[in-house]
């Protein structure tokens, strides 16, 4: 089982200079690997990774492009890791790209990197650093200092060295033993979960949880610290020669200043705090319910659908449900939870929870309503939550197909199971933040 612990890094002003060239760098060589792939496929090649690598190699030391001024090989000063592995990266992205389109998915190709517009970071492999403590050695650089030291023991397989805002962080991929990966749960009851804007989450036990919502409460910072950036982008634009909304040729760099540099970070590191709220409510929710639960039972939300919606995208974003299911789902292996998906056509809103009528009236401004058939009076997202639980039980109630609901008449259930996916834990890498609390107990898990 593999687990990652990322650790801030508190790197000198020479050790942060070297991470950004080597950012660079591991960017650039993506951009070149990418642009030759395309080119050998349109003229009929079969590119791969290895056959790029190797052909990467033969120039790197020796093409202009990859000289200085001085007619010097500036690769020769970052650590080959940096330039090595974005091949490897490039390989993993076409074959997820090409099995997404053979099982009939949304499948995205591979698309290049800009400065500023994509994630700095660079990887080291593990033989090329050693960690003592507190402290990480990294290959041209020396000793970095860390924030904490690696809560993980087993074997170190990789880390990755990467940028958020100003501040910089490594990633270590350790492969650990199952006695350390299993976590032992305090409780064992069944919930289902209906995952909202205006409650986070509402559990069929009855509670609520309510989202900070870091985006919503620093909209306003957000947006002045945005038209202050925009100022002075302007004035560079402005500079440069160019009309305020002119198109700006392919390859043009406008000039940067010093006040745009300190704008772009402190707007960065606003961004990266909203973001951090958001992650820390998510981590907490969802360790304690897996901790909690043997089972849980959530609905497959088409999260892409609502965002079209532009009067609740903002809010929907702010709550972060994809967030939440990834997190559930590979902590429920942990912790030996079963999670089951229930499928997104499941009308767990609409059915009573008591008797099992069909309230095909209902819409989004109902929250609360009630049954004509036994009289039971809802609360929405709680009537959502208690249908989701019986799915994980055998009291499931019957409900219309996505095909049959459009003709079934309002008050009647055919007898249609509706479809449930319990999820299928894969042999992939699995990722922890390291938001759990550090005295949980590892054992082995049956």
């Amino acid at each position: 089982m593999q687990l990652t612990h990322k650790i801030a890094l508190c790197p000198t002003p020479e050790q942060v200079d070297y991470f950004k060239r080597a950012c660079g760098t591991a960017r650039r060589v993506w951009n070149w690997a990418l642009n030759e792939w395309n080119r050998q496929y349109a003229a009929g090649g079969r590119p791969n990774a290895m056959a790029l690598k190797k052909q990467f190699n033969a120039i790197k030391y020796t093409d202009p492009q990859w000289l200085d001024e001085n007619g010097r090989p500036w690769l020769q000063d970052i650590h080959r890791d940096a330039h090595a592995q974005p091949f490897a990266h490039l390989a993993k992205a076409w074959e997820r790209f090409f099995t997404d389109l053979k099982a009939g998915k949304e499948a995205h190709a591979p698309r290049f990197k800009k400065k500023g517009r994509c994630r700095d970071s660079f990887y080291a492999a593990n033989d090329k650093f050693r960690l003592v403590g507190k402290t990480i050695r990294l290959p041209r650089i020396g000793e970095v200092a860390m924030t904490e030291e690696l809560r993980f023991k087993g074997k170190i397989l990789g880390a990755t060295v990467s940028r958020t805002a100003d501040r910089w962080f490594v990633a270590i991929q350790v492969e650990v033993p199952d006695a350390q990966f299993y976590r032992r749960r305090t409780s064992h009851e069944v919930n289902g979960i209906d995952l909202g804007i205006k409650a986070a989450a509402t559990i069929s036990s009855g509670e609520v949880i309510e989202a900070p919502k870091p985006l919503k409460a620093a909209l306003r910072r957000l947006e002045i610290r945005s038209r202050r950036l925009s100022r002075k982008l302007e004035a560079a634009r402005k500079a440069a020669g160019f009309e305020r909304h002119a198109r700006l040729p392919e390859g043009t760099r406008l000039p940067v200043s010093n006040n745009r540099q300190k704008s772009a970070a402190i707007l960065a590191r606003l961004h990266a705090r909203i973001a951090n709220i958001r992650a820390d409510f998510t981590h907490k929710l969802t360790t304690r319910l897996c901790r909690e639960n043997q089972a849980l039972v959530i609905e497959d939300l088409n999260v892409k659908g609502m965002l079209q919606n532009e009067k609740l995208a903002r809010a929907i974003s702010d709550v972060g449900f994809g967030m939440l299911r990834s997190q559930l789902e590979y902590k429920a292996r942990r912790y030996g939870t079963r999670l089951t998906i229930a499928d997104r056509w499941y009308p767990s809103s609409r059915l009573c929870s008591i008797c099992g009528w069909k309230n095909e009236a209902l819409t989004l401004r109902d929250r609360k309503w009630v049954c004509a058939q036994c009289g039971a009076h809802h609360d929405r997202d709680l009537n959502a939550a208690l249908n989701l639980k019986r799915l994980a039980t055998e009291t499931a109630l019957p409900v219309a197909s996505p095909s049959s609901n459009g003709g079934a008449a309002a008050g009647t259930v055919p007898a249609v199971v509706g479809k449930v996916t319990p999820v299928r834990y894969d042999g992939g890498q699995q990722d922890t933040s390291g938001q759990e609390e550090n005295r949980a107990h590892f054992c082995a898990h049956s």
